[in-house]
């Protein structure tokens, strides 16, 4: 520690403490202990944690358990946390107390200490106001941090997450519109297969959108079960009866979020089985959006060697060798987040069955994994609808192929049968011609027969006519 320092105190005596920061003596231990890396809670975690403190010092108050004055200035504290003024202030590494007890004291002694200097005191003075018998009364480090992490993940989900990702629905719904007229021929198993419409294609995109953004409601759902109430094992041992409810009812109304104190207690302390389920959720989005992404990179391949179906918009030059190269940077940083939601999934699994007993163990690493996680996928979609979407056009490669396709030939089965139709493709697919032109030689269909029975317009809408055999 370099610089001027100040004394503050805890249960286990003298800490020398930073003398400009807002932590104490409990914080400075937990900065010493864990000096493993750079990674800390982002403010979404901070502001979910301010809140539990400032509500429940209202609700302390109402219950006539915390001076009115006392009170006060922890809410004025919390909110200047709430508002992001201290974040410099929340140092403690993620690797830490498998509960999360370091971070939450961290919240007390800023809040406190922040308090304090609010009511004409000085910084660790430890007066008017104590960051445990009075920021954290009525609570436990073990039902509060839970609780936090559903906060904050719930507010990331509703307020970032969704809109993103209805903004990528609308975008793709925009594409739809303006791709449905052109007619190109679909892959299956990268080989060619029977025509569709491009806006077709885009359709399947707003399919997915919408269903991630159904998991992203269900993952909210189970985050706002929260623990609150429970304090040490789940009993609720130190709290009055009332304090939790009013607590999450007026969390509710200060989030936003609808939230709901858990029915039981001791699972919510002893598991992270919602984390876990709103973390598979991002997975899910995750896999949902890396599909759509390698889709539009393969479908904008090129511009001459590659598919080129659709020109995705330059944004920068794509190679310092290579003049005139431009890469598909967008959907490309989409992938790698994806990858990283995955790789995070995988941690909070690992986490989520690491409870012993009464309490989960590794709770500050689920949390950074699920946040980073819903904060990644949010900020990526929106990007990726500004840079990519909305300036996406399609080229006139995918029509002009469509009679060149093999798959095609799969209109002429309801008339000359599978094998004949098979042996077209094939001979097709030897001499490089179409299979027009070979059915034109092989079969006696008219002209007019081709026509209809190979309407690649025809071939992308459902078949009402055909017989129930065929």
């Amino acid at each position: 520690m370099t610089g001027k320092t100040r004394v503050e105190k805890d249960s286990m005596g003298e800490m020398q403490v930073p003398e400009d920061a807002y932590y104490g003596a409990s914080t400075q231990r937990a900065v010493l202990n864990f000096p493993i890396s750079d990674l800390r809670f982002s403010r979404n975690f901070n502001r979910g944690l301010a809140q539990i403190k400032q509500v429940a010092a209202e609700v302390n108050m109402e219950l006539g358990l915390l001076d009115k004055d006392v009170g006060g200035y922890i809410i004025k504290a919390a909110q200047d946390v709430i508002e992001g003024k201290m974040e410099d202030h929340f140092v403690v590494d993620i690797f830490q107390t498998g509960s999360g007890t370091s971070t939450n004291m961290n919240a007390n002694e800023v809040i406190a200490n922040r308090a304090a200097e609010i009511a004409g005191h000085s910084k660790g003075t430890r007066g008017p106001v104590h960051p445990n018998d009075h920021v954290n009364k009525g609570q436990s480090s073990n039902d509060v941090i839970p609780t936090a992490i559903h906060i904050a993940a719930a507010q990331a989900i509703q307020n970032e997450l969704v809109p993103a990702l209805k903004k990528l629905r609308d975008a793709m719904q925009k594409k739809v519109d303006e791709f449905w007229g052109i007619i190109k021929t679909g892959r299956t198993h990268l080989q060619d297969a029977t025509p569709i419409r491009l806006g077709q294609q885009f359709l399947g995109y707003v399919g997915q959108t919408e269903r991630s953004i159904d998991r992203a409601q269900e993952a909210l759902y189970e985050l706002a079960e929260v623990a609150l109430g429970g304090t040490a094992v789940g009993t609720g041992v130190g709290t009055n009866q009332q304090f939790a409810p009013r607590v999450i009812e007026k969390l509710s109304e200060l989030t936003g979020v609808k939230l709901r104190e858990t029915t039981n207690h001791f699972q919510a302390q002893s598991t992270l089985d919602n984390v876990v389920s709103a973390s598979g959720a991002m997975n899910t989005i995750a896999v949902s959006l890396m599909k759509i992404a390698n889709d539009l990179r393969w479908l904008g391949s090129g511009p001459r060697a590659g598919i080129g179906e659709i020109d995705l918009p330059e944004v920068q030059p794509g190679s310092s060798i290579m003049p005139g190269k431009v890469n598909p940077v967008i959907p490309e940083a989409v992938c790698q987040v994806c990858a990283q939601v995955m790789g995070n999934h995988v941690a909070v699994t690992v986490a989520g069955q690491s409870g012993n007993f009464e309490i989960n163990v590794m709770m500050p690493v689920a949390a950074y994994n699920l946040i980073q996680s819903i904060e990644l996928l949010a900020s990526v979609t929106k990007n990726f609808v500004e840079q990519c979407i909305n300036g996406i056009t399609a080229t006139e490669k995918g029509p002009a192929m469509v009679e060149q396709g093999l798959a095609i030939c799969t209109g002429l089965v309801p008339e000359i049968g599978y094998d004949a139709a098979a042996k077209i493709a094939q001979e097709a697919q030897k001499t490089g011609k179409t299979v027009r032109e070979v059915a034109r030689e092989w079969t006696e269909l008219s002209e007019a027969q081709l026509d209809e029975l190979l309407d690649s317009e025809a071939m992308t809408e459902p078949t009402a006519n055909i017989s129930a055999g065929g």
